[in-house]
């Protein structure tokens, strides 16, 4: 089993009609999702949205692919060095 990465995969919205399909593989992907920030940029005509992920490093790589194959959107990520921090914990452990 592969070893899982944390990554930020952040995203640039210059079509707001991508807001659908963005959301639905979002959601699909929901386990790996640590959590995510989206911020309008109204004057730019874009939206700034990054999300927090836990997971192997392919399924953050489908993920990455996939948001920024959508129109309109562009996706890069950036990964945590392998190794940093501590292993995860159960929650409700401390």
């Amino acid at each position: 089993m592969e070893e899982n990465r944390v990554a930020v995969i952040a995203l640039i919205v210059e079509d707001t009609e991508a807001a659908e399909a963005l959301n639905t593989l979002l959601h699909q992907y929901r386990r790996a999702i640590i959590g995510r920030m989206g911020l309008p940029c109204p004057q730019r005509g874009i939206s700034l949205i990054s999300v927090a992920v836990d997971a192997p490093a392919d399924q953050i790589s489908a993920l990455s692919g996939k948001l920024g194959r959508l129109p309109g959107v562009t996706a890069k990520t950036v990964y945590a060095p392998t190794g940093c921090g501590h292993p995860p914990r159960e929650l409700g452990r401390a």
